[in-house]
């Protein structure tokens, strides 16, 4: 097998694996116990070279909830989204996920790297180092004044989605719901508008995965930055909210953003089912699509580790050299490759960021 060409991952959900396990951190973080997907020794056998790591703060299950998961290998479905949760209970949460991703690069004993621009995360790889970027999945820890945000960012901020499919005082997101259109409900707030102008001042990237059809176009018409959806697959191939349609891909590629394909096998297969027992196919069938509507500068990676059912054949992050190979099987070459793996993130950040 040829050598790795580093990935850089636009999405992963580590933090939350930290936050539920406190006892255990250390082992998690620092030994291949084989749990979950990422963990220190296995990202450096992978080839993981850096990625989002994602602050999310998780809705309260109610009792009697119905079995989502189950619910999800069998198509169609239309699973009902949670309450908004207040920035007064997001915030300490969120402040405690930030304090292990800091906590993270010192255990780490120079071998991960939190990192705030382009030049950091290219010196990381050229180090050998792994990189991490701060990112907020729902903005539930910002209150509609956006103080918090500053406080962020000074703590590493440096990528924000407004919303995790259950609303919040910026916008709505979609549901997951299969088969459907992401056309599912209003968009930004007037408080959604100002945390994108505040976030293109502060130069902090707006994720777009989560953002219903309506928040979409407001974000493209309000920001001065490229079109971020950092995990997410195209609706044609698999029509689940989630995904996203011809014409938001369009948008995305006049304004030279960029898409990272999202590992979940509920956005892959075109039955929409999480159901594991998926193979390479689905995978390369997105990564076909996006790239002949967004070009090949213009698509990535973006997992969604440890937040998603993920196809048996790619595992976990070791993995990931021999999706490598099955890309080279079905036709893309070493330089196609690359960008699709790192290369493209970075241009991104850099028109995102500022070089």
């Amino acid at each position: 097998m040829r050598e790795t060409i580093p990935v850089f991952d636009g999405h992963n959900d580590f933090l939350l694996r930290l936050l539920h396990a406190p006892e255990m951190r250390a082992e998690t973080w620092l030994t291949d116990t084989g749990r979950g997907h990422l963990d220190l020794p296995r990202m450096q056998a992978g080839g993981f070279a850096g990625g989002f790591f994602a602050i999310y703060v998780s809705s309260p299950r109610p009792p009697g909830a119905r079995d989502f998961e189950a619910m999800m290998e069998h198509p169609p479905y239309d699973l009902p989204l949670p309450d908004l949760i207040s920035h007064q209970a997001a915030q300490p949460v969120a402040l405690a996920m930030a304090g292990h991703l800091k906590w993270m690069e010192r255990a780490s004993e120079g071998h991960f790297r939190l990192c705030h621009d382009t030049t950091e995360l290219r010196a990381a790889m050229a180090e050998g180092v792994i990189s991490g970027i701060m990112h907020i999945e729902g903005a539930e820890a910002i209150a509609a004044d956006l103080d918090a945000l500053h406080l962020f960012h000074a703590m590493g901020l440096r990528s924000i989605g407004p919303v995790w499919s259950r609303p919040t005082v910026f916008g709505h997101g979609v549901p997951f719901r299969f088969p459907s259109t992401p056309d599912t409900g209003p968009g930004l707030t007037d408080a959604g508008r100002d945390l994108v102008r505040l976030c293109n001042e502060l130069k902090i990237m707006i994720d777009l995965s989560h953002l219903n059809e309506k928040g979409f176009d407001d974000v493209a018409k309000l920001t001065d930055a490229p079109l971020v959806a950092t995990h997410s697959n195209a609706h044609a191939v698999t029509p689940h909210a989630r995904n996203l349609t011809d014409r938001q891909l369009a948008a995305i590629r006049e304004s030279q953003g960029m898409v990272g394909l999202n590992y979940a096998t509920v956005f892959l297969r075109e039955d929409g089912r999480q159901a594991a027992d998926t193979g390479w196919e689905p995978m390369l069938r997105h990564l076909d699509y996006l790239i002949e509507a967004l070009g090949e500068d213009h698509v990535g990676l973006g997992s969604d580790f440890d937040g998603a059912t993920v196809p048996e054949v790619l595992g976990d992050v070791t993995g990931l050299p021999a999706f490598q190979q099955a890309m080279r099987a079905h036709g893309y070459d070493d330089p196609l490759i690359a960008k699709l793996s790192h290369e493209n993130w970075f241009r991104v950040l850099d028109r995102t960021w500022g070089a």
